[in-house]
């Protein structure tokens, strides 16, 4: 951030628009709160009892909780609480990619298989906003989702990021995996947007590893 210094492999598919899979749950948090469809990081939300494919979201969960395991169901039922009309303002209003969330039946999965699209480039952007709270959110509610966004903290750095799973089209190859987000060390700010292609089951780990490789190559970890 302070230096205002871009680091990046493959510049075409940086500016070329994604799905953004779980990587909305960030945005999809800001709203929810901001828009009081619930209260805070910690109220629970009831599990529908409906068995899904991972075992860890098949239980009552808060919103602390649902970011960190990306349950779908929690984030589904919060953007269906949202309501289309609500969700396409704020939405607009953040400037998020390219602001398509489709038609009101897109609700709960415009994220994940819908019309949204953004770029990595674009994920920097306002991943950069979220970190100087310039989104048109409370302090409040981007305090919240900050500190839920922290996957790492030790006395020398802080991580906080959101990994995303896309699949395009009928369970096609590749899938679509992202890492993104920002680590804080002595007073400034690395913003990173991780996108590659997921072609088994094995490769989702590689986003964080990634990612992690190239903070050793500069020194931050």
């Amino acid at each position: 951030m302070n230096s205002d210094r871009l680091y990046q492999h493959n510049p075409p598919r940086n500016s070329t628009a994604f799905l953004p899979g779980s990587t909305f749950k960030i945005l999809n948090s800001l709203i929810s709160l901001e828009t009081g469809v619930i209260s805070n990081e910690l109220a629970i939300l009831t599990w529908d009892g409906i068995q899904r494919q991972i075992p860890a979201w098949n239980r009552d969960l808060n919103m602390r909780e649902a970011i960190k395991l990306s349950a779908v169901w929690f984030y589904q039922v919060l953007a269906r609480r949202v309501g289309h009309e609500q969700m396409q303002k704020w939405v607009a209003k953040a400037d998020y990619g390219n602001q398509n969330i489709g038609k009101k039946d897109d609700i709960d999965k415009f994220w994940l298989e819908g019309e949204l699209r953004i770029t990595p480039n674009q994920q920097i952007q306002f991943l950069r906003r979220l970190h100087k709270n310039d989104l048109p959110f409370s302090e409040r509610s981007i305090s919240l989702v900050k500190d839920i966004m922290i996957v790492e903290q030790t006395p020398d750095y802080t991580i906080r990021a959101k990994t995303g799973w896309a699949v395009f089209g009928e369970q096609t190859k590749p899938q679509l995996g992202w890492y993104v987000g920002y680590l804080e060390k002595n007073k400034n700010a690395y913003f990173f947007a991780t996108n590659i292609d997921i072609r088994s089951t094995n490769d989702g780990a590689a986003r964080i590893e990634l990612t992690r490789r190239c903070f050793k190559d500069m020194g931050l970890l």
